[in-house]
């Protein structure tokens, strides 16, 4: 247990029971540290492999294991439940097909395992809407936009432009 000092309050940190047992794969305590840290837990799929014999939880098992282009997230054992939800986000059963698509993961705390309520990471059944980051418009940018006659109308639906460049290229393009 830590302190956890922020602009506003301190905060006490606390470690999660599961924390102890390591694992190689995302689950529930993972989940929990990066809610309590603030992550929106949305993760994009790099590749989804289909594992035989892959060590889960202390115990060998065949499963299709999903792989973030993050790669600080650990991978996610894809149960039957998350697969569905992917399976519809891609309109295809093909793992091969899954690669690039967009997941929000979130703590499910009904998740049933053995007739017992554990809890458990679940994705989403709606995908979520990542809004595309625009690169900066800059003075680098001037003599090429100027050069193609954009207008700044045009530059702000390519690029992010704050008012002091879009002042700065109104009087450069005079």
């Amino acid at each position: 247990m830590g302190t956890k000092i922020t602009k506003h309050k301190i905060m006490e940190t606390k470690t999660h029971y599961r924390k102890v047992a390591k694992s190689d794969h995302l689950g529930t305590p993972d989940l929990e540290d990066m809610t309590e840290q603030g992550h929106d837990l949305i993760f994009t799929i790099s590749y989804v492999n289909q594992e035989y014999g892959a060590k889960v939880a202390g115990k060998k098992i065949d499963a299709n294991i999903a792989y973030f282009k993050d790669s600080k997230i650990k991978p996610l054992v894809l149960n039957a439940t998350n697969s569905k939800v992917i399976r519809g986000f891609a309109s295809s059963p093909f793992v091969e097909d899954w690669k690039g698509l967009v997941i929000q993961l979130y703590l499910d705390a009904s998740v049933m395992m053995k007739g017992e309520k554990v809890g458990g990471v679940r994705i989403r059944p709606i995908q979520p809407v990542v809004k595309k980051v625009l690169p900066m418009f800059t003075e680098s940018n001037f003599e090429k936009a100027k050069e193609a006659g954009a207008s700044l109308e045009l530059i702000k639906g390519i690029y992010t432009i704050t008012d002091e460049i879009s002042v700065k290229y109104a009087e450069y393009v005079k």
